[in-house]
């Protein structure tokens, strides 16, 4: 198996992608973007099969999304705050001085009224208020997300790719849904030929309070996740999550069940680039010699 330096220079050597000064932050080609693409429309394929809602949002979000759902108590480190130039913070001639003689500009800047998206299924939940219909709904999407946490692991990118699906409805209906789609990603992945661990997991939470809520996160296994090898056969990479809110963003923005009460929530997420890196790091660098079946089901 490819160690992550490894790995990283065969997907620019193979034209895979593209280099860039940013940890974490990489061009893709076409060459890498068809079996993105292949893997994305198996997923809304069965979303869509399932009566699912596909829906679309841009990878920026109401900067009040961060603060009503908690992002910043839970995540701080990973927010990525977007700032723009304002006169009153100072004039023009003034920054272009600072920009010139290659000094830290950020004075010049304020905070706008959105955040760059920390998740596909964020910038839903506000939409979702009022009264849901006797079987609640299920939405499809799938957008850019950005996490500050650069590394040189190709697996953990600052913007990367979420394909979600979200229901919304009564407690029982939400947590079935949420446990059948762990069992249908798992029998995806191994029909592409990974292999898969499962297991109960926590978000990685900020800070001392942070321990507390991940512990009760893997004792109530509010969250599970696949997980498979991309560079390392111990250290494996997660790649898909399932996760059950609860009535937290019922609550939070006035999503309610017919009998009034909130309604639940649930979402499960995969990868792209991550399940495309497996997919890579598993059946080597010549797409043309992946196993037929795998080539099939990808379209390519």
């Amino acid at each position: 198996m490819l160690t992550r330096k490894e790995l990283t220079d065969a997907l620019i050597a193979h034209g895979f992608w593209l280099p860039s000064n940013v940890p974490g932050v990489w061009g893709r080609t076409e060459r890498f973007e068809v079996i993105l693409e292949g893997f994305d429309s198996i997923v809304s394929d069965i979303a869509r099969k399932a009566g699912a809602e596909r829906v679309s949002f841009p990878p920026v979000i109401e900067r009040e999304v961060i603060r009503n759902t908690g992002y910043m108590e839970s995540f701080p480190e990973l927010c990525g705050s977007i700032h723009s130039y304002r006169e009153e913070r100072g004039s023009h001639p003034d920054l272009i001085r600072q920009v010139e003689a290659g000094n830290d500009w950020t004075e010049f800047l304020e905070p706008m009224p959105v955040t760059l998206c920390p998740a596909a299924c964020y910038p839903l939940y506000p939409t979702l208020s009022g009264s849901l219909p006797e079987s609640g709904r299920e939405i499809d999407l799938t957008s850019y997300v950005f996490r500050a946490e650069p590394s040189d692991d190709p697996a953990r990118l600052q913007s990367f790719r979420m394909h979600e699906n979200v229901r919304i409805g009564k407690p029982d209906a939400v947590k079935r849904w949420r446990d059948d789609w762990v069992e249908r990603a798992r029998d995806l992945l191994l029909s592409l030929g990974l292999e898969t661990d499962l297991a109960v997991a926590a978000d990685p939470f900020f800070g001392r309070g942070g321990k507390l809520l991940a512990a009760n996160q893997i004792a109530e296994k509010l969250k599970i996740e696949i997980s498979v090898p991309i560079t390392s056969a111990e250290e494996l990479t997660a790649v898909a999550s399932f996760n059950y809110h609860g009535d937290k963003f019922g609550t939070t923005y006035g999503i309610a069940l017919p009998d009034g009460d909130p309604a639940h929530t649930a979402c499960i997420g995969f990868g792209l680039e991550r399940v495309t890196l497996a997919l890579i790091a598993t059946h080597g660098t010549d797409v043309r010699i992946w196993p037929a079946q795998v080539r099939e089901q990808l379209s390519l």
